[in-house]
C-alpha cells in the first residue's frame, strides 16, 4: 500500500471519530491496567459490567492487595479465565506498592514486569494512559493491518513494527483506537461490513463482501 493511500484512510477515520478511546471503562491508570488484564480473552462489556461493582469499593492497589485473590474472584467470576486473573491483579497490586509507590509506572519495562501483563497490555495503558504513540496489536487490528494492506505481517509484533513505521505521525495517537473499532464494529472476522464500510475504495482486501 502506497503512503498517499494509507493517510487518507486515516485522514477518513479520524473525520469519522475525531477523538477515540477504549470501551473500557476507567477512571484512573490503575482502573485502567486492572480491566485491561482482566480484558484477555474476554469481551470489554463483561469486564464492564464486573469493574463497575468493583472499582466502587476496591480501585486501589492497596484496597485490592487487602482483598485478596478469593474475594477478588467473586467481583471477577463472569469474566472468562477469572482465577488466573484475580491472582495476577492481586499480584500485581502489591508489586505496584512494593515496586512504584502504588503507581502505574509510564515505562514499557516496568509495566510488562508485572504479573499477568504482556506487550500488548503495556502498550494499550502507554497509549491510553499516558498519551504514548503505541500500538496494541490484538486480533482485530491484525485483522485489518492484514486484510486492508495497511501494514500486512505474519505476527503481532511485525504488524505493530509496520503499523509504527507507516502510520504518518499525526495519526499515531489514535490510529490502535480507530483500527481496533472498525474491526470490531465494520471489518468483522467471518464476514466484512465492505457496503458500509468507508475506507472501502482504499482496502487492498480482494475478497469484498457485496450489499444483500
Amino acid at each position: 500500500m502506497n503512503p498517499e493511500k494509507r493517510r487518507k484512510i486515516f485522514e477518513r477515520l479520524r473525520a469519522a471519530n475525531p477523538d477515540p478511546t477504549t470501551e473500557l471503562e476507567y477512571g484512573t491508570p490503575f482502573e485502567l491496567l486492572v480491566a485491561v488484564v482482566l480484558s484477555a480473552q474476554a469481551t470489554d462489556k463483561s469486564v464492564n459490567l464486573a469493574t463497575a461493582v468493583l472499582f466502587k469499593e476496591f480501585n486501589t492497589p492497596e484496597k485490592i492487595a487487602a482483598l485478596g485473590v478469593e474475594r477478588l474472584e467473586g467481583y471477577i467470576k463472569t469474566i472468562g479465565l477469572f482465577r488466573t486473573k484475580a491472582k495476577n491483579v492481586v499480584a500485581l497490586s502489591k508489586q505496584l506498592i512494593e515496586k512504584h509507590g502504588g503507581e502505574v509506572p509510564a515505562e514499557r519495562e516496568a509495566l510488562e514486569a508485572l504479573p499477568g501483563v504482556g506487550r500488548k497490555t503495556a502498550n494499550v495503558v502507554l497509549n491510553t494512559a499516558f498519551g504514548q504513540e503505541t500500538m496494541a496489536v490484538d486480533t482485530h487490528i491484525f485483522r485489518v493491518a492484514n486484510r486492508t494492506g495497511i501494514a500486512p505481517g505474519k505476527d503481532v509484533l511485525e504488524v505493530e513494527r509496520k503499523l509504527l513505521k507507516f502510520t504518518p505521525p499525526e495519526f499515531l495517537k489514535n490510529a490502535h483506537h480507530w483500527l481496533i473499532l472498525h474491526g470490531r464494529y465494520v471489518c468483522l472476522a467471518r464476514k466484512p461490513g465492505c457496503p458500509q464500510c468507508l475506507i472501502r475504495d482504499l482496502c487492498e482486501f480482494k475478497g469484498k463482501t457485496k450489499a444483500p
